[in-house]
């Protein structure tokens, strides 16, 4: 009776409901861009987003009005992401080198460090503002 368990665990992943977003349409489109200017003209229906879950780790906002400067989140990031500037006692993040961890967060003393829900992070440039948090 070893197994019950894992029947068990099979039993609750089958009934649960998935976390992961359905593509925009029922059926692959021939033509994307032909299946967005059908939504355009009312003719088809894009398939709604699902909500992110909560507590979910997407991309590192940072508040440097709070920010002591204490150097803490340097330490503790496995991913070396965050780099601290010396003349402005602030940190810049780099969210191509993020793993997403939070460790940032549980550390630093005076909370100026939380995970958004941001997660379409794709971006052709790794130094773009978007994947810079200052």
């Amino acid at each position: 009776m070893s197994f019950l368990p894992t029947v068990t665990e099979v039993l609750r992943q089958i009934l649960k409901k998935p976390a992961t977003n359905l593509f925009p349409a029922k059926y692959l489109p021939k033509s994307i861009t032909g299946f967005l200017g059908k939504v355009a003209e009312g003719k088809a229906e894009i398939n709604p987003p699902v909500p992110t879950p909560e507590n979910f780790r997407g991309k590192i906002t940072y508040d440097r009005d709070i920010c002591i400067g204490c150097k803490i989140c340097t330490r503790v990031c496995p991913a070396n992401a965050i780099e601290f500037i010396k003349e402005t006692r602030t940190v810049r993040i780099y969210v191509t080198q993020c793993i997403f961890c939070s460790q940032c967060n549980d550390a630093c003393p005076v909370h100026c460090l939380h995970m958004s829900s941001d997660f379409l992070l794709a971006d052709e440039d790794r130094y773009s503002e978007n994947l810079i948090v200052e």
